[in-house]
This record gives structure tokens, sequence and C-alpha cells, in this order.
């Protein structure tokens, strides 16, 4: 409904051009997204992925290029994967039923290798004519490692970070954190502190 309405502003005043970046409510993002649409020109909708087999795509931050075709192949894209939920997902467990519509849609195109998905590096693939780029989770939907006690930082190159599941405990301390610096560079270090060592990096 959002994309309609921005289709339907964008014919009454076609130069005003935004782009839109959709996320859950547990991001934090911390630092400029606009390089996403600096970089990536002809890209119309942007994903997220992590090497999971299962669920290799997450919903928590999808960008739309402000465009009139990308609107509207985003829209287009977006309402097939509804539909892909409300006909096989509806049912699944928790919150998982998006992120399985999504995976559906994209890997059921027969075309696409999900070989790609295991190295952490952007790439676009033409899904059912919406140009779709694939961002890595590691910089654009980077989650704290289960079992961190703490949050005391995050890697160098991070620009969104994603309190998923348990991790919302630590949105406050790392929020009074931040908040406590004057400094964003502060924030760029990597400490975690964790009762498991294999998290620990």
């Amino acid at each position: 409904t959002f994309l309609e309405t921005r289709l339907q502003q964008l014919s009454q005043k076609p130069g005003d051009i935004n782009h839109y970046i959709f996320t859950d409510s547990d991001i934090a993002v911390v630092d400029d997204l606009g390089q996403v649409f600096r970089d990536h020109p002809n890209f119309h909708l942007a994903l997220t992925f992590r090497n999971n087999k299962a669920q290799p795509l997450n919903s928590g931050f999808i960008a739309v290029k402000g465009t009139p075709e990308a609107i509207l192949r985003a829209k287009l894209f977006l309402q097939e994967v509804l539909k892909v939920y409300s006909t096989k997902y509806r049912n699944a467990s928790r919150m998982l039923g998006d992120q399985l519509a999504l995976a559906w849609v994209v890997m059921s195109k027969p075309h696409f290798d999900p070989r790609r998905f295991t190295k952490a590096l952007a790439f676009s693939e033409d899904i059912g004519g919406t140009s779709v780029l694939f961002l890595p989770c590691s910089l654009y939907n980077w989650t704290p490692p289960e079992g961190a006690g703490q949050f005391r930082g995050m890697p160098l190159d991070v620009k969104v970070v994603h309190f998923k599941g348990s991790r919302k405990r630590l949105m406050l301390e790392s929020w009074n954190f931040y908040s406590s610096s004057r400094e964003i560079s502060d924030m760029l270090c990597l400490i975690l502190g964790s009762g498991r060592t294999k998290y620990d990096f």
C-alpha cells in the first residue's frame, strides 16, 4: 500500500525521488546507508542474505530505490511474496513465514544459484523482472552472536545492527553506550563478552 501511494504521488511530482528502507523495530542503523544507492545504481529492491540453507534471507532490512520503475517492480515482487506467504507459509511457526516466502520466490527461479549465499559479497539477480540486489547480512543486517552477555561494540564495517531474538536485551545497553560517547568511532570496536567462548571474536 505504501509503495502504491508513492507511485501515485510520483505521477503527480515526477522529480520527487526518495529511496526507502524498511526495517524491523529491533534494528539500529549505525552508518550511512546512502552508499547502497550510490554504489549500486541499477537495482529495484535490496534484500539481505546469510549462509543459511533453511532461511537464507532475512526480511528485517529491505531497501527500495525511489524511481517509478523501481517502486513498481518492488511492489510487484513483494506482492508475489505476500501471495506465497498466504498460500504456503501462513501457519509457519513464530515469525518465519515471510522469510520462507522470500526465499521461495527467489530460489524457485530456475536460473538462481543458491551457492552465491555462501560468500559475503553483494550481487544482483533478475527475479521475475525485478532487479534484486543481495547484500550480506554481515554488513547490512548484522546480529550480535547469540549467547553474548554484553554488547560492547561491533565489527568495523557494520552498517546495520539487528537485535533479533534474545539479543533484544542488549538494545538498551548498546543505546546507552552509544549515547554516552561523543565519537561514533568509539562504537567501532569489537568486544563481545559471552559465556560461550566460541562466540567471542
